[in-house]
């Protein structure tokens, strides 16, 4: 009742696409001035908008595109433009204004969508859904998509031990390679997008 094969490929896809290990500074930046305990909070709150959102489209996703008339590109290319947005935020320093952020809660956007739930991981968990012909497989399928959210969730909530080490002053950097980061790949996310559409033009 379990193939291995589908598992371990979904995994590593959806472990590339949404990359605990790079999340971790991007987390400390946009949950930076919060009590702990908060801040363990978002992280939960992050993993489970991501999964709602990677559940309901692995469920729904072709209808659900269909219905609103968007092309896979277009979904590619809007995710891409509100994490630009945001990296700019991050690298101008206007995270730091607590009247910006603490009546926003960023476990829901950015984080949870489309930072962790983007474009990439909502069409690859729609693809590996319609390919798995057998209970098996799909099985599977959900196992793979269960397991890549708990590391995220152990990743983001055990990644505020490192702001005991670096301080304030580490926060700073980090928000500021974490804009770097984030620029980077939402535009690459939009050059995916942008491909996309001239391919299919």
């Amino acid at each position: 009742m379990f193939d291995l094969a589908v598992f371990g490929s979904l995994f590593l896809t959806l472990f590339v696409i949404m990359d605990p290990p790079g999340i971790t500074p991007i987390f400390l930046a946009l949950t930076a001035g919060r009590p702990a305990k908060v801040q363990k909070r978002m992280a939960f709150q992050a993993v489970c908008v991501a999964g709602g959102v990677i559940v309901l489209f692995g469920l729904l996703g072709h209808q659900i595109l269909d219905y609103l008339h968007v092309s896979v590109p277009a979904l590619m290319i809007a995710g891409g433009l509100l994490l630009l947005l945001i990296a700019l935020d991050l690298l101008t320093g206007k995270t730091d204004e607590p009247k910006q952020t603490k009546d926003v809660n960023v476990a829901l956007v950015p984080l949870g969508m489309p930072l962790l739930a983007g474009p990439g991981a909502i069409v690859s968990v729609i693809l590996a859904v319609q390919k798995a012909d057998s209970v098996t497989t799909q099985v599977s399928v959900w196992a793979a998509i269960l397991a890549i959210h708990v590391v995220l969730w152990l990743t983001m909530r055990y990644s505020l031990l490192i702001i005991r080490v670096i301080k304030d002053g580490g926060v700073v950097l980090v928000t500021r390679l974490a804009g770097m980061m984030l620029s980077a790949i939402a535009v690459q996310q939009i050059i995916n997008g942008v491909l996309q559409v001239i391919e299919g033009a």
